[in-house]
């Protein structure tokens, strides 16, 4: 069973979290899991950097995205932000799908045998794209939101969750809490959520025409 003290690993060395630097282009095992070690997403990704906000990794357009019982291949370039000891991971997709901005809220991301890992705890921020897409290419009938705005999606999950899954009473506050800052965050447009992310997706071009 999943514990506080059992959140991934972290270093401490550098602004990073990392114990030792790691070079652009580097690949990456991303392996997210919910509470539990049940297992979730997985994926393959590149270092692209680091700044002050955290690392950076790149996850180019066509990588194969699996979980139990579903799969996906992207369809947009898109740069995910990992934070140092910050409950959540924040995806930047190039333009051209239903959004922009996927913060997946999370225990904070750590570095275990060569993979990045993190639990997902359901509840997701989103930015839709000014304008939306087509209907067609969305997820939705109706969008949950205007254009350039930003949601909560999935809290009926994170209530189910606490109860089937066993949350402890402290995973669920800070869970909550870094969701609401999220939100408060991106609607402000504070960095990294005022175009910060732009530099590190023509990095992740540069790498792949390079």
């Amino acid at each position: 069973m999943c514990r506080l003290d059992h959140f991934p690993a972290r270093g401490c060395a550098d602004s990073t979290g990392r114990d030792d630097p790691m070079e652009p282009g580097t690949p990456i095992r991303c392996e997210m899991t919910k509470w539990g070690d049940r297992p979730h997403w997985q994926f393959e990704g590149v270092h692209l950097g680091s700044d002050e906000h955290g690392e950076w990794i790149g996850v180019p357009a066509g990588t194969h995205h699996h979980r139990p019982g579903h799969e996906f291949h992207s369809a947009v370039d898109c740069v995910t932000l990992v934070p140092l000891d910050r409950w959540h991971l924040a995806t930047f997709q190039a333009p051209g799908i239903w959004c922009d901005l996927y913060i997946d809220v999370t225990t904070p991301a750590g570095w275990e045998d060569g993979a990045l890992r993190a639990i997902d705890l359901d509840l997701d921020v989103i930015r839709l794209p000014d304008p939306l897409p087509p209907v067609e290419s969305a997820p939705w009938d109706e969008p949950p939101a205007g254009p350039g705005e930003t949601f909560v999606d999935d809290e009926d999950e994170f209530a189910e969750h606490q109860v089937t899954f066993g949350y402890p009473a402290e995973v669920i506050a800070r869970a909550q809490a870094s969701c609401d800052e999220l939100v408060a965050a991106v609607r402000a447009g504070l960095p990294p959520y005022d175009g910060t992310h732009q530099r590190w997706l023509d990095t992740l071009r540069l790498l792949r025409t390079s």
